[in-house]
């Protein structure tokens, strides 16, 4: 890793030449699952101190991944479109129990009648009924056929999902569901008038520097100029080019398309973790708090909580509460880890999915917490 002069902005001080090159740690975790490439981001007391990518933007080619290259991130959007609702019920446009009906009065009469209790609450945190999976229903391959706008395909998804009897009782059951985000980000469109993605960028990507972040796979359809998504056939990575067939269909982008470097996801994760801490902007401590409490179990058997794109779980290193989620729309995988009360948090990610992908991805975060949290 290059060293370079640094910037600071109003939260996270970059430096690269006092950040850690984590390269050589990274390495041995991307060989032993035959990773194409492995990155990631440490932040301590809101600065970068560590930051390292290696391996190649695409198995098989020379071309190796750089620091500022640009990596999908996948469910790790879900906190960010609960961000900005967060904002929109600041300012007055939305509040937390603003129900589907009440934004959408012309669907009322179309709509399972279980539906018209679901709030934007319930959507975001993965508690509405919203069900896991649109194939069974046909839904699915039907807003891959990409008709219209991104907007247009979130009020189709809208419309097909709440004419059918939700997954369970609005309420009763913390099922994780991407329709259910795209419910929520339509919700955000519909009483803004402004499309999500236009939406994100106006109000969190713009005010925290994330001049990276964008939508779906990235780099240029026929070109080497950023990482490419793979998939793991017969135990190799697979590469898959950027273009349409790269990511998920537009419709469930507030679920999952954000993409950005990790620099820039670094900028993001310090937002929180500054936010959980009381040194937030953007949003009032009480917005954060409402953002990082868990209120669903995520199962019977487990301690851990979702809150709003964050699962709420407790660990020694992170001396308590720590906030984590991951992120994979099978072809890239991102693990994110906050510690709010450590002032830290690590973020690293691959170019390809599946288990292999989670297991490495899980062991560099934590060699990362040992080196520069537990050793400390």
């Amino acid at each position: 890793m290059a060293a370079s002069a640094g910037a600071t902005d109003r939260h996270l001080a970059v430096n690269l030449a006092n950040a850690r090159d984590l390269a050589a740690l990274l390495e041995p975790i991307r060989a032993s699952n035959n990773l194409p490439a492995l990155g990631a981001v440490v932040v301590r007391s809101n600065r970068v101190v560590g930051l390292g990518v290696t391996g190649m933007r695409k198995f098989g080619a020379p071309e190796p991944v750089m620091v500022n290259d640009i990596w999908h991130h996948g469910s790790i959007t879900k906190s960010m479109t609960a961000t900005l609702a967060a904002m929109l019920v600041e300012g007055g446009k939305i509040s937390w129990t603003t129900r589907i009906t009440d934004v959408f009065p012309d669907l009322a009469t179309t709509m399972n009648a279980q539906w018209k209790t679901v709030t934007l609450e319930e959507l975001l945190s993965h508690h509405s009924g919203a069900p896991a999976d649109l194939n069974p229903s046909g839904i699915w391959a039907q807003l891959w056929k990409r008709r219209g706008t991104p907007r247009e395909q979130r009020r189709f998804l809208l419309e097909k999902v709440t004419a059918l009897p939700p997954e369970a009782p609005p309420g009763t059951k913390y099922i994780y569901s991407n329709a259910g985000y795209a419910i929520a980000g339509a919700m955000l469109e519909q009483v803004t008038g402004t499309a999500w993605e236009d939406l994100i960028t106006k109000c969190l990507f713009q005010p925290l520097g994330m001049t990276t972040a964008g939508f779906g796979a990235p780099g240029t359809p026929g070109k080497l100029d950023e990482p490419w998504g793979h998939t793991f056939v017969d135990g190799e990575p697979r590469p898959v080019p950027p273009g349409p067939d790269a990511d998920n269909p537009p419709a469930i982008a507030p679920a999952g398309r954000v993409h950005c470097s990790l620099l820039d996801l670094a900028k993001y994760a310090a937002f929180h973790v500054a936010g959980d801490r009381g040194d937030g902007w953007l949003l009032a401590p009480e917005s954060f708090k409402k953002l990082h409490t868990g209120l669903v179990p995520v199962s019977p058997s487990s301690d851990d909580r979702y809150a709003m794109g964050w699962v709420v779980t407790s660990r020694d290193w992170a001396g308590g509460t720590a906030l984590t989620h991951t992120g994979s729309n099978t072809m890239w995988f991102t693990v994110i880890w906050l510690a709010p009360k450590k002032d830290f948090a690590v973020i690293v990610v691959t170019n390809i999915g599946g288990d292999r992908a989670a297991t490495a991805t899980d062991r560099a975060a934590w060699k990362l917490i040992q080196e520069f949290l537990v050793k400390q």
